[in-house]
């Protein structure tokens, strides 16, 4: 697991990627402080990770990376986390198009390709 602070190389979610998923790195986002954990078999478990950093729960949406895709099918919104009835998300995707907007400024910040 890493919370994501300066960036990241393709070929290091690649290294990620063989020890979990093949072919797809979760992770989260918290779209306030601008950064993101990366490297869990769970969502919760990055989730948890930066809520120790003290995030706020508000703030963070799962997504999971396919570092060998590009465009908009380089990030999936999907994760259990994002289920937030308080805040009219209903479903694992994220449904509001500007926190969609924030997550990917966030990961472009950081994700080097």
């Amino acid at each position: 697991m890493k919370i994501v602070t300066d960036s990241i190389s393709i070929e290091e979610l690649q290294e990620m990627a063989k020890n979990m998923f093949y072919n797809m790195v979760k992770a989260v986002v918290d779209i306030e402080k601008g950064i993101m954990a990366v490297d869990a078999s769970l969502h919760v478990d990055l989730e948890q990770a930066l809520l120790e950093n003290d995030s706020k729960h508000k703030n963070l949406w799962g997504i999971n990376l396919y570092q060998e895709k590009i465009g908009n099918d380089f990030i999936e919104f999907n994760s259990m986390i994002n289920i937030k009835p308080a805040q009219g998300n209903m479903g694992r995707g994220v449904d509001d198009i500007k926190i969609q907007e924030k997550i990917i400024e966030v990961v472009n910040k950081f994700v080097k390709r």
